[in-house]
């Protein structure tokens, strides 16, 4: 069975007690943070955009719990034996919970960390979601024992989301709901969705699971949550509204004054919520059946009549079920996409490592095809490729213009050479996506110099003073991590490797001739080992290789040493002469 609580898309701390709470709090206020007349945070220099789309947001701007943190900072960790009461528990996170948040905030120490994520945002988001996975209801695993669901986002005092995940994760094939201990909407988990526990699955009901794909859309777009300006925006894009930011933040500085571990299950339930409603039952219930669009209403429930209805009979009686009348709200620009068209997206290819230059351009269609203004497109890289968007993640998402159309960010590729697909969907509407095929080739070069014009030359049997070392280029700019080979060639119009002359040595100091496995440095730098010379003389010719096309030949001359010319007889004569003595 599933607990559903209710949530409201832009909570409002607004009874008389909360306001007195929040203001008797106003003396601790975080750095930088000044408070309204309740006393509520209110972020200077950032506000929810009004424009802001629920569909790209974690929660789909969904309603959301408002307990306020106890007045008394939280207490020092209880020992084993002092029984756990209710302002302990308020302050302190079930045990399960409060290690998904801190393997969390490892995990993102290690792959981001520069967005200096804290446990405690995490924690904080936690509460005001679920209330710590509803008071720390998980099994072993972290799974929560029943499933937590946000009401149907049918556009009923909450967005208008379409089923997006055909019930797979909600249970509900018409409509979204948020779900789990950090309340994703599904169309966010698909791609945000991350596996924190290592059981090869990813779980919006797992908070192992949820918490880690929470730290790591809080971190993406490079923010770096140590500074409050990015702080303030990535909350903001978990959930749209001022007062969730100032609820959050009131959570994280009651959390980062400390708190304490308690047994699982034993988490207070949040009670208070942003729609004004009654607290969450404590007991979790099935969610309401949703009734799917077209389905006729079911008959009313029998109710007496009218004087005089009936020929005047006081006998009840059913009343007979009408039409189900037209939907009187008109449709989004979402529900009138038909398809999506490519919008002159020229050919998709990069080098290994660097940034397509070509963008992908989509535009949604009506289907009339008409330009459909204001759609949230959604861009997916998949297939088995380390290509990722020039934000760092294998996602992308934003509004279509006034025609329709939008543009992904750039491309950035991996080293895995091949073909990898880009798919663009519509977010809240299931039609056909439109896939982009991006082709990555191998790192290139298209021009080698030597670093030095110092001439190579060896004597019979010696070791060549100078080793040889080249740039490789790439249109002028450094061509680095090139594959390249080198090869002591016959002649110029022989590739073939020479049997004689100039040689290599490889590790067991046997005589080589041919290099491969050659790359060049970050500096699009290549030094070649030493060379050797045999006892043959001659000019020798070295050839190097890179893919892409760069060659470069270079001279080696293995000649003997010149000798001092012997002086000739009268020189010698002469040099006798002046160096007998004199009479």
């Amino acid at each position: 069975m599933a607990a559903q609580f209710g949530r409201l898309r832009k909570g409002a701390l607004n009874t008389t007690v909360a306001a007195v709470a929040v203001a008797a709090l106003a003396a601790s206020q975080a750095p930088g943070v000044t408070t309204d007349d309740a006393g509520r945070q209110i972020a200077t220099g950032t506000q929810p955009s009004p424009d802001a789309v629920a569909e790209d947001s974690a929660t789909g701007n969904s309603p959301y719990y408002t307990d306020l943190p106890p007045l008394n900072s939280p207490n020092p960790s209880p020992s084993a034996n002092t029984p756990v009461t209710p302002g302990t528990s308020e302050a302190g996170i079930p045990a399960t919970v409060l290690d998904a948040y801190k393997k969390a905030e490892a995990a993102l120490q290690e792959a981001k960390p520069g967005c200096n994520l804290p446990w405690q945002l995490l924690a904080a988001i936690g509460k005001v979601e679920s209330g710590q996975a509803r008071g720390g209801r998980v099994d072993a695993n972290g799974t929560t024992l029943s499933r937590i669901l946000g009401p149907q986002l049918n556009g009923n005092g909450f967005a208008n989301i379409g089923d997006t995940d055909n019930g797979a994760y909600d249970g509900d094939s018409s409509y979204d709901r948020a779900v789990g201990p950090m309340q994703f909407i599904p169309s966010t988990w698909e791609w945000a969705g991350r596996d924190g526990n290592g059981d090869g699955k990813k779980d919006p009901n797992n908070v192992y699971d949820a918490a880690l794909a929470a730290g790591h859309y809080l971190c993406r777009f490079g923010w770096d949550l140590s500074t409050q300006g990015d702080l303030d925006r990535a909350i903001l894009s978990y959930n749209n509204s001022q007062d969730y930011l100032n609820l959050v933040m009131r959570w994280l500085e009651y959390y980062r004054k400390g708190t304490h571990e308690i047994p699982d299950g034993t988490g207070t339930l949040p009670s208070d919520r942003s729609d004004d409603s009654a607290g969450a039952s404590p007991i979790p219930t099935a969610p309401a059946t949703p009734n799917r669009p077209g389905t006729p209403t079911a008959p009313t429930t029998p109710s007496s009549p009218e004087p005089g209805d009936n020929g005047g009979s006081s006998s009840p009686r059913p009343t007979p079920p009408g039409p189900t009348p037209p939907s009187t709200t008109p449709p989004t620009p979402t529900d009138t996409v038909h398809h999506l068209e490519d919008a002159d997206t020229a050919k998709l290819t990069a080098m290994a490592g660097d940034t397509f230059t070509e963008k992908i351009s989509t535009r949604a269609e009506t289907q009339a095809g008409k330009a459909v203004a204001k759609v949230r497109i959604r861009f997916t890289i998949t297939g088995a490729t380390d290509a990722t968007f020039s934000t760092g993640e294998k996602y992308a998402s934003a509004l279509t213009d006034s025609a329709g159309e939008v543009v992904a960010p750039a491309l950035k590729a991996g080293e895995d050479t091949g073909e990898f697909v880009v798919r663009a969907t519509v977010v809240g509407r299931a039609i056909a996506g439109l896939d982009y095929t991006a082709t990555v080739t191998e790192r290139a070069a298209d021009t080698l110099t030597r670093t030095s014009d110092t001439a190579l030359t060896c004597t019979p049997g010696g070791e060549f003073a100078d080793q040889v070392e080249v740039k490789a280029t790439y249109k002028g700019a450094v061509a680095d991590k090139v594959a390249a080979t080198a090869t002591l060639i016959k002649s110029a119009d022989d590739p073939a490797e020479n049997d004689k002359g100039p040689y290599f040595k490889d590790a067991d100091g046997k005589t080589v001739r041919t290099l491969t496995g050659l790359t060049t440095d970050e500096k699009g730098l290549l030094k070649l080992p030493k060379l050797y010379a045999d006892d043959t003389t001659g000019t020798f010719l070295l050839r190097i290789n890179t893919a892409g096309g760069a060659t470069l030949t270079v001279e080696l001359k293995v000649a003997a040493a010149e000798t001092s010319p012997s002086p000739t007889p009268s020189e010698s004569a002469s040099g006798s002469a002046s160096a007998s003595p004199t009479a």
